[in-house]
């Protein structure tokens, strides 16, 4: 029997993909003590323990594992976060189920290496299979998972500001089967200079044509979105609308245009301190244009142009 499609029914399943030093682990914290207000976060460890030097930033449970990293230990450990009622699991990271000691492509080796042809094709036909179950155990699950992914790492060339040229790390393909990220609900790229996220796969549209640093009120901005709760949704709209408009033109400012490009979709995923630094923004802003418009109708008025000096007394007061 077919029923009404409803988000509240769905799992957030986030891929947060970057090369080292990108902030893959602290964001995903970050973005799950957004989801789980209460701490009720769980940490798959493969990164040898660095998972536990976040415990300062929100309260969560970690299971460090160490090789070999075979999906079925990725699978018991899903298994387990899920019947241990934990809202929120983070794997980190899952690149190591695949090149990993232990992973996939070793698995595949092996069983090559095993077989008396060597031959490869084989050997994927027998590994695929777990490789299969991880992600449906992934999927599956009933709990939000956020994945970290590491990319390979490559350098690029670029202008430093100073005339002079200088190396920035950059991150190319997840390292995991291809195509992996398409099974996630939203996915994002995190970069080294200054740990911006950028979505490449967004089914929740929260974050189209952003670029944006995660935090909590990320993880927040999805919960609601899950949850379908349109009056927030609503409330985000209206919060927006009367901030351009009480700026009068403050949409030409470039940050603000940068912010929120084309709706309002994104401004649960500010800061207090950033949206009070918006809000006094426009307010500025509006103070101005009130003052320009002031005198422009003086000057009309009077039929000539008034002083300098008597403009700026009667101007209001942009402090």
């Amino acid at each position: 029997m077919f029923v009404k499609a409803q988000r509240q029914q769905a799992k957030l399943r986030l891929a947060l993909c970057g090369p080292s030093g990108s902030g893959k682990t602290y964001s995903a914290l970050q973005i799950a003590r957004g989801i789980a207000p209460e701490g009720q976060i769980a940490m798959i460890d493969t990164e040898r323990g660095s998972g536990s030097l976040y415990a300062d930033l929100t309260e969560y449970d970690i299971a460090p594992i160490s090789p070999p990293f075979t999906p079925q230990r990725y699978i018991e450990l899903i298994g387990a976060a899920a019947a241990a009622g934990y809202q929120v699991l983070i794997i980190d990271s899952l690149s190591h189920a695949w090149t990993g000691e232990g992973g996939v492509l070793e698995l595949v080796d092996k069983a090559a290496a095993a077989s008396r042809s060597g031959n490869s094709f084989t050997a994927w036909r027998e590994v695929t299979p777990q490789h299969n179950a991880l992600v449906d155990a992934i999927l599956g699950a009933d709990l939000h998972v956020i994945v970290t992914l590491r990319t390979k790492t490559a350098y690029e060339v670029v202008d430093d500001g100073k005339g002079k040229k200088a190396p920035l790390k950059i991150g190319l393909a997840p390292v995991q089967r291809e195509g992996l990220e398409y099974e996630f609900t939203l996915v994002m790229d995190l970069s080294v200079e200054g740990h911006v996220a950028t979505a490449t796969k967004d089914r929740t549209r929260l974050f189209d044509g952003l670029h944006f640093i995660p935090g909590a009120a990320t993880g927040e901005s999805l919960a609601q979105w899950l949850e379908g709760d349109a009056e927030a949704a609503a409330a985000s709209r209206e919060t927006l609308k009367r901030l351009v408009l009480d700026a009068n033109g403050v949409e030409a400012v470039p940050a603000l245009t940068t912010w929120w490009r084309g709706e309002a979709r994104a401004i649960a995923t500010l800061s207090d301190s950033d949206r009070a630094a918006l809000t006094q923004h426009c307010a500025i802003r509006k103070r101005t244009l009130e003052g320009e418009k002031a005198k422009q109708q003086r000057s009309k008025g009077n039929g000539r142009s008034r002083p300098a000096a008597a403009d700026d007394a009667a101007a209001p007061s942009q402090h």
